[in-house]
């Protein structure tokens, strides 16, 4: 397998277990593209395309109980790059702002030890606004979610779950379509889609219900006591792909798939079909197409459509659809610990071509996990023993031995279980025969260095040396042989520095001969004595003991290199024995109880890890001292150090490269990620889109370059991608959000415009039917009959769903502005007799009613309205305003007194386009004002009217060069500008010409400056110079401040 290399600084690698409960809420999924996951106090970034772990974030010191990704919705440049961000919080009351590429902390923020808390609901779950419908909230119970609308605070739609169902315990509304994805308490992820075919309320008024219908949902997970669901996550970018979070530390990730049916079955299911949609970003989409694009959300089922407007029928084109959620990625958490850990043999120079760097992990219930540490994921799964794995020993890179005990009898004594397992076949076998049964427990298993020699150690019986290769026992030792309590064993090439210590032993020609196949053991007694045997083939002879040291307890543990022996006691205490020299040191560390120690990897190579219960150091053993933390680093050939166990994760420190390739362009520099950005938009110098920017005349560092190959090499090797749309890949909010509505409405003028000829900048053209209309997400930026078409049945629904005078007023004012005044009456003789309002609303009923069109009652209902404006009653103005038709002059007064949301709502009901347009004209310049500073909204209520000029115009002084190059364009293509806008297209292309210089696409900049005309054609000139000398274009101050851009 080839390494893929990314811009990245990872901290410890950390295999994760079982999830704190305060770790419930700590999980999102940003429009970067990546997932973070709060585990105890460590955070995990996720990348849910290959399903593995890029980084670990270790700074808590309490459990994460909230991770947030930083926005993306600004225009990127140099000054403004793609970068990593995110924020997270602990139970301690720590906020940590998070630069994830390097794994640096930006800054920490704590207001004394205040702990970070959710709010507490009662009985409510969750509370969560509505994206895709405007002033609506859902509130979730167990039982139901309670759809409510915020203008007439009541609750218009209930969802409810059968007397059989399994309870909700979360719910993410959607944005790009009017839809709930609900995660049950049995870690099933539901689908609900708002539904227009519902139950009548009253057949006589012919208004329906607000029903969300189940579309899909994805199997359940196996629930215990320990294993429960904890949250679910959605791809902010195409809100089709799903993240569950299991308490366990799994993370599933689903994704929906739509698939066309020819044949309905939505009468089996009782349900109307759901259709796909006719177009996508004013592009229709094939008819009769076998496969549903899966783009999106928005692009799989059309947008809900409006009852008693909208024919349930299917347009031309739109076919109907079943969804399906399909399991695409598993991330496996460890088991509850405790864990036994073994890294396989290292990497040498006759394995390096089938080398790989596995971690076997011993579980509680008896399985070993065997993780490739390359991409920290799950290898392979074995279920070897019945009970807890104790030990494991590795005999090759591909098999392994492992040991488990059962619970002990009444005469203390154990099943002992000792396998050879192969990882190939995952055959496993008793290694010890029938032996095992009624016997003291292994303690421990050790194999030799040159995997010929077993060893194991029992509780209460002498040790066993056994022959790897045949199988067969060497030795089982005598029953006075004395208790082991730490064991190391040691390969030599030569004379071992341990004869020295030697009295009375056999001669030094007896030692030399057959040296080569003759291997050491060392350990210990309970005393503290060290003794040492050697074993060559069928021989074991032994050895010297050193007497123990009066200073040192009861030893834990011992590990040999060269001529240093260390020893480490259950008291903190390190014995280093110096052989050669003949002299010991005790040095106490006040640490405790020492669990492991290893010497470092490497000839030379003295440095020694000591493990404790609370965490380790790292001491150099020359010197007999502890390193300072910023020295503790080093690693194998292979990349990997040293594993410790803690109480729920895995972790071990590792130089690691990413398996398979990650599409990030946030991990690249931001000059080589706006670079990759360009390159991806657009490529007209070629004929066809091409992946490999070798073949482009790009000036750059070999380096970066490569990163951005392996970039469109990542891009590559997934095909399904590369249909998707390049600012979805990029997870641009702002260019995604302006595009969508650009793209709709530079295609529908350019449809208007076809049968009758050019249609006047900033007036809307005729209406087409339900297929061209934008989505009502957008909510003001629709079309103004559609807007109003959904207000209305809005307002139908709160006229059911009222159950007090206040709610019936609001109704009844809604419908006067409206222009419903026939109900509006109604509701308004509705008030009864006792009420205090009675008199006014039977005065306001008769006013309606009676209204006549003369112009001297126009005049006298135009002077009261506006008297009653300035005196401070805006509502009742405006009210009257719209009784006389006088909706133009309700918007300036709406304005004028600040209130510009709501001029805009009432001049998309009520308005004709040409006086609609003005009105959001105003309210476009009141955005671009400096007190206001909101020049992207405005720009999208520019994009809404087709002031496709203006909108470049903006752009282009905003210095969003490419944004302004690349929309021109477009227009130029559907015929959306006019003959006076040549000047700005010439400057436009031109600066962006530059721009492409300045990040280092030549050719690109070539053909951007040959487009602008007789504006471009210095700069052209200057370019095609430089290509024939070539020479590397440096770029100009002007063009650097160009690149740069600013910040809105």
């Amino acid at each position: 397998m080839i390494p893929y290399t990314v811009n990245i600084k990872l901290a410890a690698r950390t295999l994760t277990g079982t999830l704190n409960l305060q770790n419930k809420t700590a999980v999102d999924w940003g429009w970067q593209g990546l997932i973070a996951q709060g585990c105890h106090s460590s955070i995990l970034i996720i990348d849910p395309k290959t399903a593995q772990t890029i980084q670990v974030l270790e700074r808590h010191k309490a459990s994460v109980v909230k991770v947030k990704w930083s926005r993306e919705n600004y225009h990127h440049s140099l000054s403004a790059p793609y970068c990593l961000r995110l924020a997270s919080a602990d139970a301690a009351g720590k906020i940590i702002v998070w630069d994830v590429v390097s794994g640096m902390a930006h800054c920490e923020i704590q207001e004394h030890t205040k702990p970070i808390q959710a709010v507490t609901l009662n009985d409510c779950l969750q509370l969560s606004y509505l994206p895709s419908k405007r002033n609506h909230m859902l509130l979730l119970y167990p039982r139901e979610i309670l759809i409510l609308d915020l203008e007439l605070s009541q609750t218009v739609g209930v969802v409810a779950i059968e007397r059989s169902g399994v309870p909700f315990i979360q719910v993410i509304p959607c944005a790009q379509r009017d839809a709930l994805y609900c995660l049950h308490e049995n870690g099933c992820i539901t689908l609900r889609v708002y539904g227009s075919c519902c139950t009548m309320i009253d057949p006589e008024q012919n208004v329906q219900e607000l029903v969300y219908d189940l579309r899909s949902q994805c199997d359940a997970i196996r629930v215990t006591k320990t294993v429960r669901p904890y949250r679910v996550v959605i791809c902010p970018v195409n809100e089709n792909s799903a993240a569950l979070i299991v308490s366990d530390g799994r993370v599933m990730l689903w994704e929906l798939k739509a698939h066309a049916s020819k044949s309905s079955s939505g009468l089996s299911s009782g349900l109307p079909p759901l259709y796909s949609p006719v177009n996508f970003c004013g592009t229709p989409l094939l008819q009769n197409q076998k496969c549903i694009p899966d783009l999106s959300l928005n692009t799989m089922i059309g947008h809900s459509l409006i009852s008693g407007v909208d024919s349930p029928r299917p347009l031309a084109g739109q076919q109907e659809v079943h969804l399906k959620f399909l399991l695409t990625g598993l991330l496996s958490g460890l088991p509850l610990p405790p864990f036994s850990l073994r890294m396989c043999p290292p990497l040498t120079t006759k394995n390096i071509n089938h080398y790989q760097p596995l971690l076997a992990v011993g579980t509680s219930n008896g399985s070993v996990l065997v993780y490739n540490l390359t991409s920290g994921l799950l290898h392979k799964e074995l279920s070897v023993h019945s009970c807890e794995v104790r030990g494991i020993e590795w005999v090759s890179l591909t098999s392994f031995l492992s040991f488990a005990t059962s619970v002990p009898n009444n005469l203390g004594l154990v099943r002992n279980e000792l396998q050879h397992v192969d990882l190939r076949t995952g055959r496993c076998f008793a290694f010890r025969g029938e032996r095992g049964n009624d016997e003291p427990a292994i303690e421990m298993i050790k194999v030799s260095h040159l995997k010929q020699y077993l060893v194991v150690v029992f509780r209460d019986k002498p040790l066993e040396l056994w022959d790897v290769r045949t199988g067969t026992l060497l030795r089982e030792m005598a029953k006075n042989f004395p208790t082991v309590t730490a064991l190391v064993l040691y390969q030599t090439h030569n004379v071992p520095c341990f004869l020295y210590l030697l009295q009375d032993a056999e001669s030094k020609s007896e030692m030399s001969q057959g040296i080569s196949a003759r291997e050491h053991f060392v350990f210990t007694d309970t005393d503290g004595q060290v003794y040492h045997i050697t074993v060559e083939g069928n021989t074991v002879k032994d050895g010297a003991r050193i007497p123990p040291d009066g200073s040192m307890g009861s030893i834990a543990c011992i590990t040999w290199k060269g001529d240093t022996l260390v020893l480490g006691d259950v008291d903190g205490n390190l014995n280093f024995w110096d052989l050669k020299a003949r002299l010991s040191r005790a040095v106490p560390t006040h640490r405790g109880w020492v669990k492991k120690i290893r010497f470092a990897p490497g000839k030379g190579n003295q440095k020694l890890l000591v493990m404790y219960t609370d965490g380790a150091e790292v001491w150099d053993t020359k010197e007999v001292c502890v390193l300072p933390s910023c020295q503790t680093w080093w690693c194998t050939i292979d990349f990997y150090g040293v594993c410790m166990c803690s109480c729920h994760n895995c972790m071990f420190l590792s130089l690691f490269s990413v398996s398979d390739p990650v599409w990030c362009p946030y991990l690249l520099l931001p000059r080589a990620a706006l670079t990759l950005k360009a390159f991806l938009l657009l490529q007209p110098w070629s004929d066809t889109l091409t992946m490999d920017i070798t073949h482009v005349d790009y000036k750059e560092k070999d380096e970066i370059k490569g990163l951005i190959q392996e970039q469109l090499n990542s891009l590559s090797n997934r095909k399904s991608l590369i249909h998707f749309f390049f600012i979805r890949l990029f997870g641009d909010e702002s260019d995604l959000q302006f595009w969508t509505v650009a793209a709709h409405y530079i295609q529908s003028f350019a449809q208007s415009c076809q049968p009758s000829g050019y249609v006047p900048e900033g007036q809307t053209p005729a209406e087409g039917p339900q297929s061209s209309h934008l989505d009502i997400c957008h909510d003001i930026l629709c079309e103004s009959s559609f807007f109003q078409r959904f207000q209305l049945e809005r307002v139908r629904l709160q006229e059911v769903k009222r159950s007090s005078y206040e709610h019936t007023k609001k109704c009844a004012d809604q419908l006067l502005l409206l222009g419903q005044t026939d109900r509006a009456v109604q509701l308004l003789l509705e008030t009864s007799a006792d009420n205090s309002s009675y008199y006014c609303d039977s005065l306001k009923a008769c006013l309606v009613t009676t209204i006549t069109s003369s112009g001297p009652s126009q005049s006298t209902i135009k002077l009261v309205a506006t008297n009653m404006i300035a005196n401070g009653k805006l509502a009742e103005g405006v009210q009257l305003l719209c009784l006389i038709d006088k909706a133009a002059d309700a918007c300036r007064y709406l304005q004028t007194y600040g209130e510009w949301n709501r001029a805009a709502w009432l001049a998309k009901v009520r308005l004709s386009p040409a006086e609609s347009s003005d009105v959001l004209k105003r309210w476009a310049e009141h955005l671009c004002s400096p007190q206001v500073n909101q020049k992207s909204k405005a720009i999208l209520v520019l994009l809404s009217l087709g002031c496709f000029h203006k909108v470049g115009e903006m752009l282009h002084s905003m210095r969003y060069f490419d944004r302004a190059a690349l929309f021109l364009e477009a227009c130029l293509k559907y015929g959306g500008l006019t003959e006076d806008a040549e000047c700005l297209i010439g400057a436009a292309f031109v600066d962006y010409a530059k721009l492409l210089r300045s990040i280092g696409l030549q050719q690109g900049a070539v053909l951007w400056a040959s487009r602008a005309g007789e504006t471009g054609k210095e700069l052209l000139d200057e370019l095609c110079q430089t290509e024939s000398m070539g020479l590397e274009p440096s770029p100009t101050e002007e063009e650097v401040d160009n690149s740069l851009g600013n910040v809105e």
